[in-house]
């Protein structure tokens, strides 16, 4: 793989969390491996999604495991059709466990303004300033009104080649011009790769509206890629994270491990210490 020392030593941090993830399980403590600043002041978490297999519970543990602290939370974890009061009660366990909700998402809008709005308030209760989505073009007016009136960002996720209306950035930023500056990109680096798109030049593109991040690797970049544990893939990872510290991004990026669903930690495991690695030697370099 042609590494060098540097990357080495990340890979070696992921050996190790990959090793006490197959020993310990998802109830002990959490596996700190490096120190605070790690990440040089981006806000990496993960994407509840990746524990959709479990229970709330578990899926706090998990993040705890990889010594992570934000979530973008997805709905099985918290049900759109929430109360209030769940909502809050769920945002205070993440915060309880030392994790802070900063997305939720992915939301799938629907066309009618109460569902729409229900949506907002669900993001409201939750605490968090944006919600990562997806919706039937012909809703964004309705939605314009509505960022305005919440101030709440949207971050339209795009879902690649087998998605019909934002399969790359490119399309989403085509229909959100001239639309509230709030309205903006969740850039899903694994899809916008196999779109044939570059991940890192439209992190650098469209700065000025991405409001969120899902980070993976590919096994190839094509549309029937698949995702595999961060390093073992074609994704140029550093490149991306090179593109989010230039841009001094300030909003969430998150591990989304969609491989292993019934046994998710140890490549997420994996994935987190290799980054770090990739981060550790871009930094000291």
């Amino acid at each position: 793989m042609n590494l060098d020392r540097r990357q080495f030593f990340g890979l070696g941090i992921a050996a190790s969390m990959f090793a006490m993830s197959e020993i310990t399980g998802y109830a002990e403590a959490p596996m700190t491996v490096s120190n605070a600043n790690c990440w040089h002041g981006l806000k990496i978490g993960v994407a509840s999604y990746t524990f959709r297999e479990f229970s709330l519970t578990d899926c706090i543990k998990g993040i705890q495991k990889v010594d992570l602290k934000y979530v973008s939370v997805k709905d099985m974890h918290l049900p759109m059709k929430s109360t209030s009061e769940e909502r809050r009660g769920v945002r205070q366990q993440f915060l309880d466990a030392g994790i802070t909700p900063l997305s939720c998402g992915v939301v799938y809008f629907p066309t009618d303004e109460p569902g729409m709005r229900n949506a907002f308030e669900y993001a409201k209760d939750l605490g968090v300033p944006t919600i990562v989505c997806s919706f039937d073009p012909s809703s964004i007016d309705t939605l314009n009104g509505l960022v305005k009136e919440y101030d709440i960002k949207l971050a339209i996720h795009n879902h690649g080649p087998g998605d019909k209306r934002f399969p790359r950035p490119s399309d989403v930023m085509e229909l959100v011009k001239g639309y509230d500056k709030r309205i903006g990109l969740c850039i899903d680096v694994g899809h916008t790769l196999r779109a044939g798109e570059d991940p890192a030049d439209d992190v650098l593109k469209y700065r000025d509206r991405l409001y969120d991040m899902h980070l993976k690797d590919e096994t190839k970049a094509a549309p029937d890629g698949q995702t595999v544990e961060a390093g073992r893939g074609v994704m140029n990872l550093k490149a991306i994270f090179q593109a989010l510290l230039q841009i001094k991004y300030s909003h969430l990026a998150s591990f989304e491990y969609e491989k292993d669903g019934s046994d998710p930690l140890p490549g997420l495991a994996e994935s987190v210490g290799y980054c770090k690695g990739l981060l550790r030697g871009m930094t000291n370099s």
